[in-house]
């Protein structure tokens, strides 16, 4: 559920996780090597892997562990970006393209080996993900992606209608990439579990305390909260698309975007057509949407947007009534338990960032959507950073801040084009 519906959790995932929550109160203790601001994927790797190279981490969260994109997330486990490898390539050039591509192809089994060295209870399945074509023109851009991957020994395999629709429980599609690398998770459950990782291996996690002020001082960073300070070598801002006015112009370097989700109560053996594999499913469309099942049976629909209503009534669940009836109309009209949203952080050229503000203050930002990856993956480059390795074999160059033009005009028109979507399945 989102904050539209005060004091209940922030999605389903957040109720349906076995993990239980990660919760602490304040302690300012000693100085440490490095303080982290946000208890999302990327501050909770970086605390996990600074950890286990033997720093000393304090994580501070403003709410609660996986309050923000983490806990709002569809839960997709998947590799690279949107952008079809050709373009990263051209995007970030022969040295930092090739790399990126390299990192992020194997970013899904990062995750799935972290899921099981620590045995993070999350509903985890490796069965792949299913890009599909909502259009012939959909399918050819995904004959492209395919061609593309190929080409870097991806197991990655194109798909025509009769196959898409015996995996997803539809013909609604014109064909599909299955990419064997991914899968799904629950993302709270992750969430929880890197925190509980963390915690065990050393790290200290604050939750609902708000960092107000940094400020440098005598070669450390204090990093200042209503309930006390903590002084540290190192600072990460890991805070994505949920990044508030704590770094001048930080808030500014992405176009926020909202993603929806609704979910129905277990349907039982009237949807087990429905992506029997569980893999997760998302469309070409301009303003894509994606469906997946969880671990019980609850089948997830979800697009680009805020919630406009609620579970029960609203211009969203009108949307998503016609959008499932077109897909699945064997099931009827269906009644959901939850709906919620989130927020992405845009990015220009749909490329993450990481920057350096200033001496040992850093920041990961701009997934795109892909949080759960990403997160994990710059996560750890964070803590390989932090422990002396040299900034040039980062995943990405390390860049200034540069703020987004009209930023919020760009905001708005999105969420006007969305909302307007939603008129139609």
């Amino acid at each position: 559920m989102s904050d539209l519906n005060g004091g209940q959790p922030v999605s389903l995932w957040a109720g349906t996780a076995e993990e239980k929550d990660v919760s602490s109160p304040f302690e300012s203790g000693g100085p440490v090597d490095v303080a982290i601001v946000g208890g999302g994927y990327t501050g909770l790797s970086t605390a996990l892997h600074a950890a286990e190279h033997g720093l000393s981490v304090h994580v501070i969260e403003a709410e609660h562990v996986g309050y923000g994109g983490s806990g709002r997330s569809v839960g997709f486990v998947n590799a690279g970006t949107w952008h079809p490898p050709g373009y990263v390539r051209k995007r970030l050039g022969p040295v930092f393209g090739p790399r990126f591509l390299e990192r992020f192809s194997e970013a899904p089994a990062t995750v799935f080996d972290i899921i099981e060295r620590h045995q993070i209870r999350c509903s985890a399945t490796r069965t792949g993900t299913l890009h599909v074509a909502h259009s012939p023109a959909g399918l050819r851009n995904l004959e492209v992606r395919h061609a593309e991957w190929k080409r870097l020994g991806a197991p990655v395999e194109l798909l025509n209608r009769d196959a898409v629709r015996e995996l997803a429980g539809t013909g609604a599609f014109f064909g599909g990439l299955l990419d064997r690398r991914a899968g799904t998770i629950n993302p709270m459950g992750y969430c929880r579990g890197l925190a509980r990782a963390a915690q065990m291996t050393g790290a200290r996690i604050s939750t609902g305390v708000r960092v107000e002020v940094l400020r440098r001082d005598a070669g450390f960073w204090r990093v200042e909260t209503r309930q006390g300070t903590v002084t540290a070598n190192s600072v990460v801002l890991a805070t994505n698309a949920y990044t508030d006015g704590l770094w001048p112009g930080l808030g500014q370097v992405y176009v926020p975007i909202h993603y929806l989700q609704f979910s129905t109560p277990p349907l039982g053996e009237e949807a087990d057509h429905i992506l029997p594999g569980r893999q997760g499913l998302w469309d070409t469309g301009k303003v894509m949407a994606s469906i997946r099942r969880d671990a019980a049976g609850r089948l997830q629909i979800g697009t680009m947007g805020r919630v406009i209503g609620s579970s029960e009534d609203g211009l969203t669940w009108r949307w998503a009534q016609r959008r499932l009836r077109s897909l699945f109309p064997e099931l009827g009209e269906l009644r959901f338990e939850t709906a919620w949203d989130g927020r992405i952080a845009l990015t220009p050229d749909h490329v993450p960032r990481i920057h350096q503000l200033a001496e040992e203050l850093w920041t990961a930002i701009g997934y795109n959507g892909r949080g759960i990856t990403t997160g994990t993956v710059f996560g750890q480059a964070m803590a390989e950073l932090l422990c002396g390795s040299d900034p040039a074999g980062l995943p990405l160059p390390v860049t200034g801040i540069a703020t987004v033009p009209n930023r919020a005009l760009k905001a708005w028109l999105y969420d006007i084009a969305f909302s307007a979507k939603q008129f139609w399945p």
